[in-house]
């Protein structure tokens, strides 16, 4: 396996209709192979976001219909590049889409394919609500897909939050993980960043997390900054917040084995039981 590689991160603006944010995925594409991109991916919803329940689950299509996915596959042979399709919706259910990434290798072939875990039901403070578990059915299997670099662990945005995940996937081998996503602005301000470098530091992983940024139907608004962060917690490519294009990193994978040598926290996990709660029962005063 060769051991570098340069990625390419295409940070979408994506709107409500399928076939705007599958033209702008290839072109970028192009332009970021043009730019030296070997490895190019997408983020969470690459090819749609819904202006409600109704139009999300209307628009999703089966995986072998997916305009979306036709258009990886090709657009991989033409630039000859390997692909993560950060998410698409593919219709699984009546009432429930599948929120799923793909792998894609340079020939078109699906190597890998995974369904998000954790479903992102919250209400935030400014009274914006989520309830993503309504319109999409959630996965229940880690995917690590090999790569030329190396294992890939595939996640998708709010597995963020959930850090047994990713050292699961690291215990796994996977020395790489992508995020795609779609954060919202307030979370994005608050907690992106840190959470990024916080699961490559854990893992020693290089973490590729593209992202949705700017304002989409439904009075949604998505926080941008995709990021490449390497094995020690670096951020060594970010897209920013100013609008739609894509990033490209320079990767090392002798990083990967150099972050864990440092901190070989990875060797130093250890069974235990519990929690169990205890209680202090203050003294009673003197009479």
């Amino acid at each position: 396996m060769s051991a570098t590689f340069t990625v390419g991160l295409i940070q979408v603006n994506a709107t409500n209709e399928l076939a705007p944010n599958i033209a702008f995925i290839e072109e970028q594409t192009r332009r970021a192979r043009d730019a030296g991109a070997q490895f190019v991916m997408t983020p969470e919803n690459s090819t749609l976001i819904g202006a409600n329940r109704g139009e999300t689950l209307a628009k999703a299509l089966p995986e072998e219909d997916h305009p979306g996915l036709a258009s990886a596959r090709s657009i991989a042979r033409e630039c000859g590049v390997w692909f993560l399709v950060g998410s698409i919706h593919v219709k699984v259910e009546a009432e429930r889409n599948a929120n799923r990434s793909y792998l894609v290798a340079p020939d078109g072939g699906i190597v890998a394919s995974y369904d998000k875990i954790h479903m992102f039901d919250v209400q935030l403070a400014g009274g914006e609500t989520y309830r993503e578990s309504s319109t999409f059915r959630p996965g229940d299997q880690a995917v690590i897909a090999e790569t030329p670099w190396g294992k890939l662990g595939m996640t998708i945005c709010y597995d963020l939050r959930f850090p047994y995940l990713y050292r699961a996937l690291a215990h796994g081998g996977a020395e790489m993980l992508s995020i795609p996503s779609s954060f919202t602005v307030p979370t994005g301000r608050a907690h992106w960043h840190t959470l990024m470098r916080a699961r490559a530091i854990e893992t020693g992983c290089y973490v590729f997390a593209p992202a949705q940024v700017g304002s989409h139907a439904g009075n949604r608004k998505t926080y941008g900054h995709s990021v490449v962060v390497a094995p020690w917690g670096e951020v060594i490519a970010d897209a920013g917040d100013t609008g739609p294009g894509f990033v490209t990193a320079q990767i090392d994978m002798a990083k990967v084995a150099e972050a864990r040598q440092a901190v070989p926290s990875l060797t130093h996990d250890r069974s235990y039981s519990g929690p169990t709660v205890r209680t202090y029962a203050l003294p009673k005063a003197a009479e």
